[in-house]
């Protein structure tokens, strides 16, 4: 009973929200951009992954600009590229496309040599109002994905369970034999995805075996996950944090306490020791740097972190320089005269470089 009464909730809320789309203006929806509970996708794609879990099988939406369920020799690279709350995959596949083929100009390297994948996170008013889709496609509650959250419906499995599916089907040498590069890129959002999921994936070193290498390409997040109780002093300098201020700043998915059970099974020693071997690059928009803009994090958690992105970004960048003097495998790029863009941010030099191993940043 409670299930029902919560699934009509969330169909009134989408038909409202809907209606009041066609009555008003698009600014009317700007308020509620950033609130993706409020509003179900408008596409579901069509492609599906199958994964194992405990109750059988469930199926899992993303776009794919190759039948990656036949052998492809060609394909060595795969970038993967998370979508941010408003679960618009097509929209970052489309993004994607453009990066790829900037690419391909600047290094005359043929498009179809590299594989993209924009999977799709489903939230539940997604699926209430779509409702042709079937009872075992995955759904999470709101923006529990974003975490490495359980599932809500389709089966109990972690978001990032379905990234681990995906590398699992990419390291098939029967399907591709000849993939060298894994890279995983997102902006705000899917940033945040990229970010943790950087910091908990596990598998990376078998991947090493297969002569696979795994980049991560961090762009413009609201916040990060911290390895322990420092946060940026009002100087951006690692300095040890008053709880006091906030009790819950270090709770996951900003910092180490709370986990989700995909991470429990490790420390926060070994989460760290793990993360900063990663390749990783860190991208921000140098004028992404309003405290108010509407898809900025502005909880208590987050403000521990800084007051705007571009703050965040480099006070979490100094604090892991600070931890590893030796080194990092990781770089730190601001992007001139970009703001909170998702389209230019991943289609910038910086962006191409990670992605597809241009030699474009120069910063």
């Amino acid at each position: 009973m409670t299930f029902k009464l919560s699934r009509i909730i969330r169909i009134l809320s989408a038909t409202l929200c809907v209606a009041l789309g066609v009555a008003t203006s698009m600014s009317a929806w700007a308020q509620h951009r950033y609130t993706p509970n409020l509003k179900p996708v408008s596409v579901i794609s069509d492609t599906r992954l199958t994964i194992a879990t405990p109750e059988g099988h469930a199926q899992f939406p993303l776009y794919l600009s190759s039948d990656w369920n036949v052998a492809q020799p060609q394909i060595v690279r795969a970038v993967i590229v998370i979508h941010g709350k408003l679960r618009n995959a097509n929209v970052y596949f489309n993004t994607a496309q453009k990066a790829r083929a900037a690419a391909d100009t600047l290094t005359g390297t043929d498009a179809n040599a590299t594989l993209l994948i924009a999977p799709q996170f489903l939230a539940s008013i997604d699926t209430d109002v779509h409702t042709s889709q079937p009872g075992d496609l995955l759904r999470w509650n709101d923006n529990a994905w974003m975490g490495g959250e359980t599932a809500e419906g389709g089966a109990s499995i972690s978001s990032y369970t379905v990234l681990d599916a995906i590398v699992a089907r990419l390291a098939d040498r029967r399907l591709f034999p000849n993939l060298q590069h894994i890279v995983f890129a997102g902006h705000s959002g899917g940033a945040q995805v990229v970010q943790r999921y950087a910091v908990a994936a596990r598998g990376v070193k078998e991947l090493a075996t297969e002569g696979i290498d795994v980049r991560y390409v961090v762009s413009s997040p609201s916040t990060y996950a911290y390895f322990d109780a420092q946060r940026p002093d009002a100087n951006g300098m690692p300095a040890p944090f008053d709880a006091a201020r906030c009790t819950d700043f270090n709770a996951w998915k900003y910092g180490m306490q709370s986990r989700p059970a995909y991470l429990s099974d490790r420390t926060p020693t070994q989460l760290e020791q793990a993360y900063v071997e990663r390749q990783v690059d860190y991208l921000v928009g140098a004028n992404d740097n309003d405290p108010q803009n509407a898809a900025l994090d502005k909880s208590c958690p987050a403000q521990a972190q800084g007051p705007e992105r571009v703050a965040r970004a480099q006070g979490y960048y100094r604090y892991l320089q600070m931890r590893h003097p030796a080194g990092l495998n990781q770089s730190f790029h601001i992007v001139p005269g970009v703001g909170h863009n998702g389209a230019r941010m991943l289609t910038s030099p910086c962006a191409l470089a990670a992605m597809f191993g241009t030699d474009t940043c120069k910063n």
